[in-house]
């Protein structure tokens, strides 16, 4: 069975994302070493797990797009979560897609039980699971108590307000630190792992 493996950059206050969703924090406090650790990081994934707004925002932007993250976020398989019936990419008539399009229109689309989508995936042979995504999509998955790891990325910045991902817990989710980098911009990585 492959691992689960959440990974989601958080301001010092709890929040993934402004009220709005904005993220431009994510990259003010980012540096060349964090950077690459993260590109580093993707490259174990066998696959990338999102929700369907991730999804779509990041299929428009991969495809042409350069640095450490284009590589393996245009080559790694990924899959799209939805509870509306996403029926996925619509192909560009006329036009042959690239290598790194046709990675994003081959993505598996599940509709429907989140858990159930998760637990295929897991069964099946091959590297870790990666789930990236907004708030809403990652705090779906957290209540399914499926995610073996959680790779938590800090950044030195107080939004005051903002969406938070670990808020509807029913009970408490005890977690055992297994590692903690810390970079030279002040973002600090912590690894855990269901106690």
């Amino acid at each position: 069975m492959r691992k689960l493996i959440m990974r989601m950059s958080f301001t010092v206050d709890g929040f993934v994302g402004g009220p709005n969703g904005e993220n431009d924090w994510v990259f003010k406090s980012s540096d060349e070493t964090s950077r690459a650790a993260a590109a580093e990081g993707f490259r174990e994934a066998g696959l990338i797990i999102m929700g369907r707004k991730t999804f779509e925002g990041l299929s428009s932007y991969w495809p042409t797009a350069s640095g450490p993250f284009a590589a393996p976020m245009n080559e790694i398989p990924k899959a799209v979560f939805s509870k509306s019936g996403y029926k996925g990419l619509s192909p560009v008539p006329n036009a042959e897609p690239s290598p790194a399009q046709a990675s994003w229109a081959a993505a598996r689309i599940f509709n429907g039980d989140l858990a159930k989508g998760i637990n295929e995936l897991k069964s099946e042979p091959g590297k870790p699971i990666y789930a990236i995504g907004g708030a809403g999509f990652m705090r779906s998955l957290v209540v399914t108590g499926l995610i073996d790891e959680y790779r938590l990325t800090t950044h030195p910045v107080l939004l005051g307000k903002g969406q938070p991902v670990f808020d509807g817990l029913e009970q408490p989710r005890d977690l055992k630190l297994v590692d903690v980098k810390s970079f030279p911009g002040g973002i600090v990585t912590r690894i855990y792992h269901p106690a």
